[in-house]
C-alpha cells in the first residue's frame, strides 16, 4: 500500500475495525501530506520518522510510535531505511489517548501484538481470535505513556521567524538574543510567545529542535561526533549527555539497540 499524491487531502475509509500496514522504505522516502478517517498508530520497528503537520513535527525513533488522531493531515519522512508497521483503529476506539498526536513509548508486549497484528491485513470483531487480539492491543494502548519528542510550531509571525531561523541554523552558534533581534523582537518577547504557543521555553524548544535533527542524523547513518556538531552542540559530550537525559541512554547504545 502507498499514498499516492491523489491521496493528499483525504484517503477512502477503511472497512475494518483495524487495518494493518507493513511497509520497507528506503532513507529519505516522503509520504506526501494526506489524511485518514481513522485514528493510526505508526510504529518504527528500525530506523526514525519525522511526522509534520500543521501543529508541528514528532521524530519517531525505532521501538517507539506516534499517535495520529483521525482527519489530521500529516506527512512523513523517513530517515535512515524505515520498517514501518501502522495500525488504522476506526475513530476514538483507542479512548485513552488524546485527539492530538504524540510520540508514546511501545512496550515489549504492544510490540509483539502490532507485529503479529499485521500479519493480517484486516481484523473484525466477526472472528473470536481476532475480537480478543482487537481488545488486548487496545487495553494495551489505554496505557503507553507518552515522551517528549514533539516540537510544535508557534503562530506568532514574530515567533514563526526564530523558529524558521533555528531551524535553517540548527549547528550554528548564533546567540539567541542574535536571532530574536533579526526576528524583530527582544528575547524576552520571544521567550514569553514561546511559551505561551507551544507550552516550552525558547531554550527548551531549541534543544527539541537539536535532538530532532541528531536522531535523524544518526539515523542515516553519521558519527556521533559529527551528529554532534551538525545539531549545534560544541562538544560530543555535552551531545551525549543532553541525549542521555532525553531518552534514558547513549547514542551509541540507543541506536546498538533498535538494530537488534
Amino acid at each position: 500500500m502507498s499514498i499516492s499524491r491523489q491521496a493528499i487531502h483525504a484517503c477512502p475509509k477503511l472497512p475494518a475495525v483495524v487495518t494493518t500496514l507493513t511497509y520497507e522504505f528506503e532513507p529519505g522516502h516522503t509520504i506526501p501530506e494526506h489524511f485518514h478517517p481513522e485514528d493510526q498508530l505508526v510504529y518504527a520497528s528500525r530506523g526514525v520518522m519525522t511526522v509534520r503537520t500543521s501543529a508541528g513535527a514528532w521524530v519517531v525513533p525505532a521501538h517507539r510510535a506516534v499517535w495520529i488522531p483521525a482527519r489530521t493531515p500529516h506527512s512523513i519522512v523517513m530517515s535512515g531505511a524505515v520498517s514501518m508497521r501502522t495500525l488504522y483503529l476506526r475513530a476514538r476506539l483507542v479512548g485513552s489517548l488524546p485527539r492530538a498526536c504524540c510520540v508514546v513509548n511501545v512496550s515489549a508486549l504492544l510490540q509483539e501484538l502490532i507485529l503479529h497484528a499485521c500479519q493480517h491485513q484486516h481484523l473484525n470483531r466477526r472472528s473470536r481470535v481476532q475480537r480478543h487480539l482487537i481488545d488486548f492491543m487496545v487495553d494495551q494502548m489505554e496505557t503507553v505513556q507518552a515522551i517528549p519528542l514533539q516540537l510544535p510550531r508557534p503562530s506568532d509571525p514574530r515567533a514563526v521567524r526564530v523558529a524558521n531561523a533555528l531551524q535553517r541554523e540548527s549547528g550554528e552558534q548564533t546567540s539567541l538574543e542574535q536571532i530574536c533581534d533579526r526576528a524583530g523582537a527582544s528575547k524576552r518577547t520571544i521567550e514569553r510567545l514561546f511559551q505561551a504557543e507551544t507550552g516550552l521555553t525558547l531554550g527548551k524548544w531549541r534543544q527539541q529542535l537539536r535532538l530532532q535533527r541528531s536522531l535523524q542524523l544518526l539515523a542515516s547513518g553519521e558519527k556521533v561526533t559529527h551528529a554532534a556538531m551538525e545539531a549545534g552542540y560544541s562538544t560530543p559530550s555535552a551531545f551525549i549527555a543532553m541525549f542521555r537525559d532525553a531518552l534514558g541512554t547513549t547514542p551509541g547504545r540507543y541506536f546498538d539497540e533498535t538494530r537488534v
